[in-house]
């Protein structure tokens, strides 16, 4: 929602008067300097939107904010140039409403275009959001990565990374929004209190690693060239419910330099659906974005949300940092997930996080069943998994 500012108004103000946090307040507004506004100057108020009122017969400002349970203040600030005195019958009004609702169902099909507009909608309520182009899919789709907060210390979250595994962007996204209205409304979840990690954690997230292949799972394979080449790795066969890798039939998890040509030796050497990891490392374009992505933050804790198997993998090669037990056990203890520390499989990007950067790196798999996992397992999956995201930011 925005605001146009009168004389005398300050962003410490607004928080006042809107019950919004001063630094959700001053991180929607990068521009302005919180304490030299500009009369006339756009602010914009975060966890707000606006509903149009037509005023009714004996109607007043004080009437209509008692009704609404509003301030006064909040009528006339986003009606300068109606007089309160004067309402004429059939004006327009324009209401602050407070937003309380998620608008992201994760519970449905979700590709790249339902990302796209959820992530248009949260951006508009919740500017304080910082939005980045990480890079491009092979078929030019942007690779998105949002943050949220200004502490020091940087926890990251994906999904997606394999085209069938698309739930785990369905919950990611649900979650954020859950998080956004804590944060504006000043609310928990499951009994914490969000706004502290506000200036403790900066959270970055990578909702959609392969939207290219998600979509190929979701509607089929797209017009010219890039479907029939996926058509052709999947021998002619128009149903990709098993296909894992990109567009172009690069497992992308299989993609790291983390013991790559062990898995390269056993796996596909050719574009597959799935496992086969690319002629040699790093040959992909979302690949590539996320491992500069990783080198650019500095991340102090890295999950990868995959499906399924309801397990936690945690360790590569002896190089975890011994908190990474600590951590991967209140993991298990907020979700009943199993902690697994090695496995007999490599190259992927928590092996590669933990070789690269020595700090705690997780594949976390939800569910249970056969890829795609179905939607009737979301909310279940999504209670499972709203633990372990709360406990990325306090562990």
């Amino acid at each position: 929602m925005d605001v146009k500012v009168r004389s005398g108004d300050t962003l410490w103000y607004y928080s006042n008067l809107f019950n919004v946090p001063l630094d959700l307040i001053i991180d929607s507004n990068p521009q302005a300097g919180p304490s030299s506004l500009q009369i006339g100057q756009t602010i914009r108020i975060p966890g707000y939107e606006t509903s149009q009122y037509r005023v009714q017969s004996g109607d007043t400002f004080w009437k209509i904010a008692s009704e609404r349970r509003i301030s006064l203040d909040a009528i006339a600030l986003l009606n300068p140039s109606i007089n309160p005195r004067m309402l004429q019958i059939g004006e327009g009004l324009s209401l602050p409403v407070q937003v309380t609702y998620r608008v992201v169902d994760g519970n449905r099909p979700y590709d790249f275009n339902v990302l796209t507009t959820d992530l248009n909608e949260l951006y508009e309520l919740y500017p304080f959001v910082r939005r980045e182009t990480i890079g491009n899919s092979v078929m030019g789709k942007e690779l998105v990565e949002l943050q949220i907060g200004r502490g020091p210390k940087v926890v990251h979250w994906n999904g997606s990374f394999h085209a069938n595994e698309w739930i785990t962007t369905a919950v990611i996204m649900q979650f954020l929004n859950d998080y956004l209205l804590a944060l504006t409304n000043k609310e928990t979840i499951r009994g914490l209190e969000i706004h502290p990690f506000y200036n403790e954690v900066t959270l970055s997230i990578v909702p959609m690693v392969d939207p290219d292949g998600v979509d190929l799972v979701l509607n089929g394979p797209p017009d010219g060239e890039f479907g029939e080449m996926a058509l052709s790795i999947n021998d002619g066969n128009t149903d990709f419910s098993g296909w894992k890798a990109n567009i172009r039939g690069v497992d992308l998890n299989n993609q790291y330099p983390a013991k790559w040509e062990v898995d390269a030796a056993r796996k596909p050497t050719s574009p597959a659906p799935r496992d086969f990891p690319g002629y040699q490392p790093l040959t992909e374009p979302e690949t590539v974005a996320m491992a500069e992505l990783a080198g650019a933050r500095n991340f102090e804790k890295m999950l990868a949300f995959h499906t399924q198997g309801e397990v936690i993998y945690w360790g590569y090669e002896g190089l975890e940092p011994p908190r990474s037990m600590t951590i991967v056990n209140e993991f298990e203890r907020v979700s009943g997930y199993k902690p697994i520390r090695y496995v007999d499989s490599f190259s992927g990007y928590k092996d590669w996080f933990i070789q690269e950067f020595r700090q705690p790196g997780f594949t976390v798999e939800l569910g249970l069943g056969v890829n795609p996992l179905p939607l009737e397992q979301f909310d279940e999956i999504y209670q499972e998994t709203m633990g372990i995201f709360l406990a990325s930011l306090y562990m």
